[in-house]
């Protein structure tokens, strides 16, 4: 499923508490709960509403993001979409932790993913004590030139993150919010996919068949 985006004022988008695409329900009467004294001394409630702010409450799991402008400024982690489950549990930590930060540092989640996606080359049979080295036996072993460029994506950003460099993060979260949706690409295509047809492959498959397929492709190996 294509990964929706939370906008100002859509109708429906992946919430950023449950994943879930789902409706959403805006209101913009935010306000502001407090106790003031009055000139006799007593203590009396009064508000204030906010300007320019915004509540959107997900359908799916009842909780809200909220908005400054067209800010999202809760959650923290912003428009950035759930890990892929498939990714190995410390994979998943290191994009956590750059999902919460990425709205204050995209140089520190650019820099974290870049962790990431060197703990995915070991995860794909590489030695991981070069990243740019482990990419490219990849390539040599077959990598997809697309998924070559999405993990050579993040190996330069990343890079740029935690050293002087030609990319400007400042005014660029949208690079950060990029290499999320890299992450799942990435693994999607090289976890992901090839799971699912190895589960189908010896779940529907007779073993008499799959037996006969290996002896087969050891013939043409001789």
């Amino acid at each position: 499923m294509k990964y929706i985006q939370p906008e100002l004022n859509k109708p429906s988008f992946h919430c950023s508490h449950c994943g879930v695409l789902s409706l959403q329900t805006w209101s913009n009467d935010i306000r502001c709960q407090y106790k003031q004294f009055l000139p006799n001394g007593q203590l009396t409630p009064a508000s204030f509403k906010l300007n320019k702010s915004y509540i959107a409450k997900c359908a799916h799991c009842n909780n809200i993001s909220m908005w400054i402008v067209d800010k999202m400024v809760y959650p923290l982690t912003g428009n950035v979409e759930m890990p892929n489950p498939d990714l190995p549990e410390d994979i998943k930590n290191d994009y956590s932790e750059a999902m919460n930060i990425v709205n204050i540092s995209p140089r520190g989640a650019a820099a974290l993913l870049r962790l990431a996606i060197q703990k995915l080359c070991v995860h794909l049979g590489e030695k991981g004590k070069n990243i740019n080295e482990d990419i490219e036996n990849l390539v040599k072993k077959g990598l997809p030139p697309t998924m070559q460029q999405a993990l050579d994506s993040v190996r330069v950003i990343g890079n740029n993150a935690v050293h002087p460099g030609s990319i400007n993060f400042n005014d660029k979260t949208e690079i950060a919010y990029a290499l999320f949706g890299f992450i799942n690409i990435i693994s999607d295509v090289l976890i992901t996919q090839p799971k699912r047809v190895q589960e189908f492959y010896v779940d529907y498959i007779p073993e008499s068949a799959r037996k006969a397929i290996e002896s087969r492709d050891k013939k043409s190996d001789e």
